[in-house]
């Protein structure tokens, strides 16, 4: 089957960086399916894999981490898919990854595709949806309610780098299925419209000290204390600003990784910090994996009905060595709105668009 891998961590300039290359197809077993990849979604790990983990000696390493595609073979104890049923999944970053024709992915993180987004709309979605979800409800532990049917709540979760595949899919997760208010940061015209357009409540500059834009929203009675933290990006940077911001007991979630953090600053308002990480269930067997199966089933629902969209955010075209190059240089530059896309070309029927946050 066709690939696009690396042999050995370089700079995206170089051009050995990603290559084209030839692979044999995959088998199915377990409870594993063999999926032919129709679309794939980027991410940051893409990047971050690539720069930081070397393959074995001659061996080939491939990434990619979101995906869309048809089974076409299950596994002896596959029981939840059948060939022939399209799927959107994120899989296990210890296994090779969906920048490939062919993929094996446990059915257990796969759910199934929403009918009304093409396959590289819906490809944009998984990693960073499991991921707001386990922050949202694992870990930050908001009250979760009927969507359509909203109580609003005393909860205010302030969302640092909004605009992102992360923040993109929270923000609307926090409006459609809880009851807080929202307080987002972006800076960029575009940034900001993006995710004033996702329900964010207000949006806060994140290139001026927060603080004081709170405490505005807060004397003016526009919003209560803050009550929980998703922190996306730079959580050492706006540590103090969580500190001084938040009320007694609240929580901050974090995705980022930070080389130090004072922890201890938070013992004086007995604040919990958590940590999200997406493949920690993958990559541990852990005994509920099938939650992230029945969590992107339930997020498929709430597309086909409306209430939750697409956070694609731009198409780069047939998934291929060059292509993906440019992907990944535009995630380390840290400037993409959304996320971005790619399609197979020599899928029968395939939409054509690549996708990244």
């Amino acid at each position: 089957m066709k690939a696009v891998g690396y042999r050995e961590s370089l700079p995206i300039e170089n051009p050995d960086a990603l290559q084209n290359v030839e692979m044999e197809r995959p088998v199915a077993k377990g409870r594993d399916l063999l999926v032919r990849v129709k679309a794939i979604g980027m991410n940051p790990v893409d990047f971050k894999v690539r720069q930081r983990a070397e393959p074995e000696p001659g061996q080939i390493k491939v990434l990619g981490w979101d995906a869309v595609g048809e089974v076409v073979a299950t596994g002896e104890g596959a029981s939840l898919f059948k060939e022939g049923d399209t799927v959107f999944y994120a899989g296990d970053v210890t296994r090779q990854g969906s920048n490939a024709e062919y993929q094996v992915v446990d059915e257990r993180l796969v759910g199934r595709k929403p009918a009304s987004l093409s396959d590289a709309d819906a490809a944009a979605l998984p990693l960073t949806t499991i991921t707001a979800w386990e922050m949202l409800f694992d870990h930050l532990q908001l009250e979760r309610q009927l969507a359509g049917s909203i109580t609003p709540s005393d909860d205010v979760v302030l969302v640092i780098g909004a605009a992102g595949g992360v923040g993109s899919i929270l923000v609307q997760l926090i409006k459609q299925l809880t009851g807080a208010k929202v307080l987002a940061t972006a800076s960029r015209p575009e940034s900001k419209a993006w995710v004033e357009s996702l329900g964010a409540d207000f949006v806060l500059n994140h290139r001026e000290p927060l603080q004081p834009q709170i405490e505005t929203l807060v004397s003016a009675g526009k919003i209560g204390s803050v009550t929980h933290v998703a922190s996306l990006n730079a959580t050492d940077q706006y540590f103090d600003d969580y500190v001084a911001v938040l009320r007694p007991f609240g929580k901050i979630a974090m995705i980022d990784d930070p080389a130090s953090l004072d922890v201890m600053k938070i013992k004086p308002k007995s604040l919990s910090l958590h940590i999200e990480f997406m493949f920690a269930r993958s990559m541990h067997q852990a005994d509920d994996m099938q939650v992230q199966h029945d969590l992107l089933n339930e997020v498929s629902r709430l597309v086909d009905q409306g209430f939750i969209r697409t956070t694609a955010g731009k198409h780069l075209g047939a998934i291929n060595a060059e292509n993906l190059r440019a992907a990944h240089a535009e995630l380390e530059s840290g400037t993409a709105v959304g996320k971005i896309e790619g399609w197979q070309t020599n899928v029968k029927n395939s939409p054509k668009t690549l996708s990244t946050y």
